[in-house]
C-alpha cells in the first residue's frame, strides 16, 4: 500500500513499454504480419534504450 504513489524508473517505463509492443505484435501477427513485423522493430527500438541504461549504470 505504501508503494502505491511510487513513481516508476524510466527503466521500469521502458520494460513496459517493451512487453506491451511485443504483445500487440503477436496479437497482430495472427492478421496482419507487416503490421506485426513494423510493431517488432518498434519493441527492438525501445530493447536498445534498455540496453544503454542498464550499460550507464
Amino acid at each position: 500500500m505504501f508503494g502505491l504513489f511510487k513513481k516508476k524508473s524510466p527503466l521500469e517505463k521502458l520494460q513496459k513499454k517493451y512487453e506491451q509492443l511485443m504483445k500487440q505484435s503477436f496479437e497482430l501477427s495472427k492478421t496482419d504480419r507487416a503490421a506485426s513485423d513494423r510493431k517488432v522493430a518498434e519493441a527492438e527500438e525501445v530493447l536498445a534504450e534498455i540496453e544503454k541504461l542498464r550499460e550507464q549504470k
